[in-house]
């Protein structure tokens, strides 16, 4: 056990390895500018933001249009002949086979992938009328980026929409099918389906405003019931055809509330009944899943960052969150998404029990350099591939956010930590100052600031209550729709109520015996697991908190790098969030799968396009590009034109999922 002291107000005293650090960061405190000079300086801050987001949007969009382009500006015999013969799509040569369309497909967004559109706002963006806010070109970022960080957000206390702004999801299968000009989301899949005979009465794309909280895209928009709708006409049009869901990252989520929801009785449920899945649904081939929540969601809340934005802020921090060109960028992000309910749909569930605690996670003796195995075995060759090495270092990912890298290595019994749960915060002048670029972290002071860093060390059962003391408005509103713990009792009525639906710990699936659940998801890429975070240098408008990306683990340990240890997955979603539920939680009749609905999981061995010929592959396992993946394209046409799951082959597993699902004690 780890050393804990109760903090008492501000009269608790300690002495303690971050002491010069927070020395340092109070003298920069006490020092700021005056008031005159802030204002003088914020005169600049809207024509400084706007040259900066400038710039960085053209030259994203220059190399992602030369990344993604290129395939497409050579003729296919100019390609073969550098590259070799391509492969046939899926489409075609399933289509050789005798394949044809059968069962109705539906598809389900994730966040951020889906078009969102204006249809009210304010003066500053006139003219703008139904043109896209998000995706698409994203123009209007960067020649009115306050403005388009005003339409964005939403309220801060209801987190619907703003007095006098409405934007909406766009709708039809162009709502998701390219993100933006170039860069494919469900393109490929829709071009590949269509081979075998699907068209868009047969194919449905089930948009929502992905920032919204998923009972309140019902709430606002009546999207549940659109949906429901959509499925009910599809399978009576296909003469009692059952659909195939297709939900990809947060979607997956969101169809987990909406497979209750259906169900449930109105006003809260859509009515259906419980035999309403049996009834309408073959399969759910889930892709990128993060069923148990991803720990970036955790960094993305806490201090508006992953791994590519904290590498960033290390090499150029005046231009991210640095009062010196006065771009607050990191701020005006923050504020924006932190109204975002649906984000926290995605902190990780099930606390220390599947995530693992200050001494122990399930991931114990991973090793980031390890070679992956060639065949498609489960258990026999996931075994070689997560041996444990004696030259490993044993990397502690039960502790989400350590505060320094030694507090990361330290046995629990080292560290001596202060409970922040009781600090006074704070006041903080920035209240008056900041204005928009205000977020709560201007309502905590030097006080609260500082009882975050002296906990030292979160986990997952204790990182919802570091939230909880940083981020209190948005929680509030969070706690009204997520929930993130493991049900003792699901017979509870307390079940009922639509915060529990999307955590398939607190949920049973559907009385549908005949229907079948897939996760399918990439492997082979180092992806975020836990954090090392250091005090940011203090400012009047500033984050106090960020990821430490000099803290590097060398040879010795080569899963921390920039401050970031990394764990087997898709470079979003840890393969423990992914592939525990079919793997284990599911697997059979259990207390959450009480009908026994079958389930398989798919891996697919990440590998990288050999040159920008291929675009980004046909191979991949990355989170998004993984919808391009040939063999994962394959595998959904198949069930949709009538496969089961053993028609595939079972199980195709490459990672140690088996291995650590076993290590995790839940009861079943």
């Amino acid at each position: 056990m780890s050393i804990l002291r109760r903090r008492k107000g501000t009269e608790t005293k300690k002495t303690s390895d971050s002491e010069p650090e927070y020395e340092e960061f109070k003298e920069k405190s006490n020092g700021l500018g005056s008031r005159r000079l802030r204002r003088r300086r914020r005169g600049s801050c809207v024509d400084g933001c706007c040259w900066f987001i400038g710039c960085i949007c053209s030259i994203w969009w220059f190399l992602l249009f030369l990344y993604n382009a290129m395939p497409a500006s050579f003729p296919q015999y100019v390609t073969e002949a550098i590259t070799g013969p391509l492969p046939d799509p899926p489409g075609v040569k399933l289509a050789k086979e005798g394949l044809r369309a059968k069962h109705p497909v539906v598809f389900v967004p994730g966040i951020v992938t889906g078009g969102l559109e204006l249809w009210e706002g304010h003066q500053c963006a006139e003219g703008l009328f139904r043109k896209r806010l998000w995706g698409g070109t994203f123009g209007e970022l960067y020649k009115r980026p306050l403005c388009w960080v005003e339409h964005m957000s939403l309220d801060n206390e209801t987190g619907l929409d703003p007095s006098g702004i409405r934007i909406r999801p766009v709708s039809g299968l162009v709502a998701a099918d390219y993100f933006a000009p170039g860069y494919f989301v469900w393109a490929v899949l829709i071009a590949n389906l269509a081979r075998i005979g699907y068209e868009e009465k047969n194919m449905y794309m089930a948009a929502y405003d992905w920032r919204i909280s998923f009972q309140n895209t019902e709430v606002r928009d009546q999207t549940l019931s659109r949906i429901k709708s959509n499925i009910e006409l599809m399978v009576a049009s296909s003469g009692g055809k059952k659909v195939v869901i297709i939900p990809h990252s947060m979607g997956v989520l969101y169809f987990l509330h909406f497979m209750k929801w259906v169900e449930a009785p109105a006003p809260m449920g859509g009515g259906g009944g419980s035999d309403w899945c049996a009834k309408h649904l073959k399969a759910v081939m889930n892709i990128g899943g993060p069923f148990l929540g991803v720990p970036k969601a955790v960094s993305g809340l806490f201090s508006a960052e992953a791994k590519d934005i904290a590498a960033a802020r290390s090499m150029a921090p005046s231009f991210l969150d640095s009062e010196m060109f006065n771009f607050q960028t990191l701020q005006h992000v923050m504020r924006m998404t932190r109204t975002w309910d649906s984000t926290m749909s995605m902190i990780p569930k099930g606390g220390e029990t599947i995530w693992g605690g200050l001494d122990w996670s399930p991931e114990e003796g991973y090793e980031c350099n390890e070679k992956k195995p060639k065949n498609n075995s489960t258990q026999a060759a996931e075994s070689d591939r997560t041996r444990n090495s004696v030259n490993a270092t044993s990397v502690k990912y039960g502790r989400i956010i350590s505060f320094g890298k030694h507090v990361a290595d330290f046995h629990s019994s080292e560290i001596e930590r202060i409970d922040f749960r009781d600090a006074l915060k704070g006041k903080s002048h920035a209240n008056s100052t900041c204005r928009d670029v205000w977020t709560e972290y201007h309502d905590m002071g030097i006080g609260g600031v500082k009882a975050v860093a002296d906990y030292k060390v979160y986990t997952t059962g204790s990182v919802l209550d570091l939230l909880h003391f940083v981020a209190p408005k948005l929680m509030k509103r969070g706690s009204a729709h997520f929930s993130y713990g493991i049900a003792d009792d699901l017979d509870d009525k307390k079940y009922e109520h639509y915060k529990y639906w999307s955590n398939p710990l607190e949920t049973k699936l559907p009385n549908a015996p005949g229907m079948e659940i897939f996760s399918m998801y990439g492997v082979g890429i180092p992806t975020e697991r836990a954090y090392v975070y250091k005090l940011s240098p203090a400012g009047d408008c500033y984050i106090p908190f960020q990821i430490d990306s000099s803290a590097e683990g060398g040879n010795e340990n080569p899963c921390l790098k920039g401050g970031v240890f990394h764990v087997d997955g898709d470079e979003t979603v840890p393969i423990l969030s992914a592939g525990y539920m079919c793997v284990k939680g599911w697997r059979g009749k259990t207390r959450f799968n009480p009908s026994g609905i079958r389930t398989f999981v798919r891996e697919y061995n990440h590998a990288p396009p050999a040159n920008l010929l291929q675009g980004r592959g046909t191979q991949s396992g990355a989170h998004v590009d993984i919808m391009g993946n040939f063999a994962l394209i394959e595998d959904i046409i198949r069930v949709a034109a009538g496969a089961a799951g053993e028609d595939l082959g079972g199980d195709q597993v490459y990672s140690g999922i088996f291995k650590w699902s076993e290590r995790i004690k839940l009861k079943l």
